[in-house]
């Protein structure tokens, strides 16, 4: 078996001071400290910030599904997809209800809470109570899911979803690991945000 080596070798002492280069580089410290690179003794961690998951806080965004369309609430409560990113109904308010990720989603324009029932079908409340309570569940691809707090199949969890064609699925044929039920919140611009 054939020994793959280096023909070329660099001194030890080249080495050790390419080694101390490297970690001199690697600490990157904020801008008041900028111009003096090797004191970064007081270098601080960039923290995700959760604050948003213990309750009250709103977010407004578009939930852009995985199977390439918008999340939408139109002004009759029927839940469905659209591929008009301008769409005022796919303006969604992402309220935090409880610890734990537990939000509910509400339309912007249409004033209708997305709601599960037993059976796992999606549809729009006026009023909110507790089926329309979702768990927000980060996944490992950068995309978020939304299980139903309220109703399980089996023991499974029942998530929303949107199929190829833009329409909800039911909950008890939704996997966590299915595209159909993969979002990425959208930031929408100020002027969308003031829709109701």
């Amino acid at each position: 078996m054939r020994k793959w080596t280096l023909r070329w070798k660099l001194p030890k002492f080249a080495c050790g001071l390419w080694l101390v280069l490297l970690v001199s580089r690697v600490c990157v410290c904020d801008g008041e400290r900028a111009a003096s690179v090797t004191d970064c003794s007081k270098h601080e961690r960039h923290t995700r910030n959760y604050d948003y998951m213990e309750g009250g806080d709103v977010r407004i965004r578009r939930l852009y599904s995985r199977t390439q369309w918008f999340l939408m609430i139109d002004e009759y409560g029927n839940i469905n997809g659209t591929q008009d990113p301008n769409n005022c109904y796919s303006v969604l308010e992402i309220r935090t209800v409880s610890e734990g990720g537990v939000l509910a989603i509400k339309g912007l324009k249409s004033q209708y809470y997305i709601s599960m029932n037993r059976t796992g079908m999606l549809q729009g409340k006026k009023d909110y109570n507790d089926s329309c309570n979702f768990k927000e569940v980060f996944l490992e691809n950068y995309y978020t899911a939304y299980s139903s707090v309220k109703w399980t199949k089996n023991g499974k969890e029942m998530f929303i979803s949107l199929s190829q064609k833009g329409r909800p699925l039911r909950g008890k044929k939704t996997r966590k690991e299915s595209i159909s039920s993969h979002f990425i919140p959208r930031k929408c611009r100020e002027d969308e945000k003031k829709l109701a």
